[in-house]
């Protein structure tokens, strides 16, 4: 699931340029899998993120078993809202 956020998130970044605001973060491990379109990096054995690798980003192109640090952003691509409960109060 956690893959998935990521990839959505990415990929809203990478179509959009992503927001000058928005916080930066980094991802390093060691590349598992690559394709045109996206790569897998293992941060450790629990841990594996797969990116979307759009023709904009910057950087060469990773060949598996290379160490990688991947620069991100997080940006929201919907959002559910539900009302909150009312709050009982005490008389």
């Amino acid at each position: 699931m956690k893959q998935i956020l990521f990839i959505v998130v990415l990929m809203l970044v990478l179509v959009t340029g992503g927001d000058a605001a928005v916080k930066s973060y980094q991802f390093t491990g060691v590349v598992k899998a690559v394709d045109a379109a996206s790569m897998t990096v293992e941060k450790s054995a629990k841990e594996s993120w797969q990116f979307e690798v759009g023709k904009d980003t910057k950087g060469g192109t990773p060949k598996v078993g290379d160490r990688v640090t991947v620069y991100y952003k997080m940006v929201a691509t919907e959002i559910e809202s539900k009302p909150a409960a009312p709050t009982k109060t005490k008389k």
